[in-house]
């Protein structure tokens, strides 16, 4: 079968790649492209491992084709950083200790900054809801939350909890 050309801007830069037209958004970021920090847990979309923002919207990258990226922006968790810099979930989930084995990591800030680019002010139950597809096997989650309310009010421009 012959592959399929693509572009499509990913963290901020035009990428072309060729996939396969049944090869999932997931497989052509790890595989074919090397960016390795979106992780499958399930295959499913139940997990949230391998999330990763298109055109704003928070995706499940192994319920996306490679072939559907044509034209679009795509945020993966090694786009969230600024270089340098981390993004403030970034920089709260590490002060928090918002983390433990680190698969499901990548997936949770990657939606946690999706839901502050949407919602900027959210309510603890605002961001549990908007978290629910994230699996975490380790935590409890509470520091998770914690980690996003505090980057929330550090995004806003106040002094965090």
């Amino acid at each position: 079968m012959a592959k399929q050309h693509v572009t499509a801007v990913i963290n901020g830069e035009e990428t072309e790649f060729l996939c396969e037209t049944q090869q999932t958004m997931l497989d052509v970021l790890r595989d074919v492209i090397g960016l390795t920090g979106s992780k499958e847990g399930c295959a499913s979309g139940d997990c949230g491992a391998c999330s990763v923002i298109v055109d704003g919207r928070l995706v499940c990258s192994c319920l996306m084709l490679g072939v559907e990226a044509e034209g679009k922006a795509i945020t993966t968790i090694e786009g969230v950083a600024d270089g340098e810099t981390l993004h403030p979930v970034q920089q709260k989930f590490l002060e928090h200790a918002a983390l433990q084995c680190g698969f499901c990591t990548p997936g949770l800030i990657v939606a946690a900054k999706a839901l502050l680019d949407e919602n900027p002010n959210p309510t603890e139950t605002e961001a549990r809801y908007w978290l629910a597809g994230n699996l975490c096997r380790c935590t409890g989650y509470d520091k998770v939350i914690r980690a996003v309310m505090d980057a929330a009010a550090v995004m806003r421009g106040e002094a965090a909890r």
